[in-house]
């Protein structure tokens, strides 16, 4: 293409984030290439290889481009979401169904219960640790790579510990299934991203968001009925045809998505047909090195952990929750078998008052929509981040009401249902708590969206991978109703900060270097 024969279009306008990468508004000029119309930009303070101008490679009129993942048919985006987010409960799930296998793996390999309950507790810590090292990879190859390299490590991890004969193994092999699977997991939301506008993204977020819990209240229930009528090791075996069967789907139905990736592979494809080297994607003038940015992606968490009280105090509440969560592995089995007398597969299905209690959370969502609507209406379209979390306020409620209502349940003169619908209460509320304040912290840190997310993260496993290794004891010396009442308590405790994160937050956000202040909604 002759540069001189370029229309170039009117002054740059301010940068536009496409899917997960963020690619400037450059002076736009069209050309037509035997193959198709390509919409390209103009950087003239960028050199030439040739000593020309370099042409940035860009989507043509963005969402109407025909290679663009946001132009896909509704029904192929929606496979590919229901896909990732079937992928994630199988990671998520495969955290908890290991509670089941307690017992068998304890008499044959010879070992305390507390080394076993350390499979369960190692896993969540790599579901945590990894993504600080493994997420960023997707910005230099792109979801589909990290997706099949992660599922397929995630799959080989498990044949060692369905063939374990040494504690040691399961527990090392425990642990790199849980990396493998965060890195599934790290990039799976921003698949949402790229293939849904912001208009439509609430959905398919709400969707992967519920596969992630209702997968580790799910895992209980399934490892139930293997391991009371089978050996434990199938435990493992069936994860793995799940996991064959997803990897299989995710080669077949979930395409590349990662903006940036696509437009460097449209940029090689124009330098090969047309000879000319000054086609050029965003992410090709990328100067920054695979060591450099999994370094600072380690660093960025911790240093926004320690200079943003708001982020350390959310991140306490979530990894507070989803501790509490886990404990619930240990916890369940000696409430329902000491005082119900349940068997193992019973046991499993008293988990069904946490998935009908997330999905019921799930089902709240249009009322937070509306609510939303009219908040940001009654403060003239102006929208702030504290509109967001409202959905916390009151998950930050249910969740003791949930917590104290499953204590005091737990007598053997009381009907089982009871504590099951208590711990309904607690799910829906945690599942509340995750959305709001997951959504807040994207719009109050939207430069510093994923390392404030990854900082959540790591604060959350770590307190999801101690509560197990202390539960036992915790319950056998308070007793079932004050173990859980204390629990109760620390929640209740953590609540305000809800309620006054809604009516401050804004003041606090306006001190933080990192935060951000919103301002015209949309």
């Amino acid at each position: 293409m002759d540069p001189e024969k370029a229309a170039i279009s009117p002054p740059p306008v301010p940068p536009e984030t496409i899917g997960a990468g963020a690619i400037p508004v450059l002076p736009k000029v069209q050309t037509r290439s035997h193959h198709e119309d390509i919409e390209l930009a103009i950087d003239s303070g960028a050199p030439s290889s040739i000593g020309g101008e370099e042409f940035e490679v860009r989507w043509i009129g963005e969402d109407a481009d025909p290679l663009n993942p946001r132009s896909m048919s509704k029904s192929r985006k929606w496979l590919a979401a229901w896909v990732v987010s079937l992928g994630g409960a199988c990671v998520t799930c495969t955290s908890s169904m290991y509670t089941s296998t307690y017992r068998q793996v304890t008499a044959e390999l010879n070992v305390p219960q507390l080394a076993a309950v350390g499979g369960l507790s190692l896993f969540v810590a790599g579901l945590g640790i990894g993504p600080l090292f493994l997420g960023p990879l997707s910005e230099f190859y792109g979801r589909r790579p990290i997706y099949l390299a992660s599922f397929s490590l995630f799959t080989l991890f498990l044949l060692p510990c369905a063939l374990a004969r040494h504690i040691a193994v399961l527990l090392v092999f425990r642990f790199l299934t849980g990396m493998a699977g965060s890195a599934f997991l790290s990039v799976a939301g921003g698949s949402m991203g790229d293939m849904f506008n912001k208009a439509e993204v609430g959905a398919p977020m709400m969707l992967f968001t519920a596969a992630n819990f209702v997968g580790p209240g799910a895992g209980p229930l399934i490892g139930g009925f293997i391991n009371q009528n089978i050996n434990w090791r199938w435990t493992f075996w069936v994860l793995m045809i799940w996991s064959v069967f997803m990897l299989a789907s995710l080669y077949i139905f979930v395409p590349e998505t990662y903006h940036p990736v696509l437009l460097r592979d449209r940029a090689v494809s124009l330098r090969k047909s047309t000879g000319d080297p000054r086609y050029r994607a965003p992410i090709e003038k990328m100067s920054r090195s695979i060591t450099h940015t999994v370094l600072w992606s380690c660093i960025r968490p911790f240093e926004l952990l320690i200079f943003e009280p708001m982020l350390l105090l959310l991140g306490t509440f979530t990894a507070l929750l989803l501790g509490i969560l886990y404990l619930f592995f240990q916890a369940f089995p000696l409430v329902f078998a000491n005082v119900h007398h349940f068997s193992l597969q019973q046991i499993g299905l008293t988990f069904l008052g946490l998935i009908v209690g997330m999905c019921l959370g799930i089902l709240t969502g249009p009322i937070w929509r509306k609510h939303y609507a009219h908040l940001v209406h009654k403060h003239n379209q102006i929208s702030q981040p504290e509109f967001r979390l409202p959905p916390a306020i009151a998950g930050s409620l249910l969740a003791p009401i949930g917590l104290f209502w499953f204590a005091w349940t737990t007598f053997p003169h009381v009907h089982w249902i009871l504590p099951v619908v208590g711990s309904g209460f607690f799910g829906m509320g945690t599942l509340l708590v995750f959305n709001g304040i997951y959504t807040f912290t994207v719009e109050a840190y939207p430069v510093y969206a994923a390392s404030a997310l990854a900082a959540n993260s790591f604060v959350r496993s770590a307190f999801a991978a101690g509560f197990p290794l202390f539960s036992t004891k915790m319950y056998e010396r308070l007793g079932y109703q004050w173990a859980s009442s204390l629990l109760g308590f620390l929640s209740l405790a953590m609540a305000p900060i809800m309620v006054c994160f809604f009516v401050w937050g804004e003041e606090i956000r306006a001190r933080s270097r990192f935060a951000t202040v919103r301002t015209q909604d949309g």
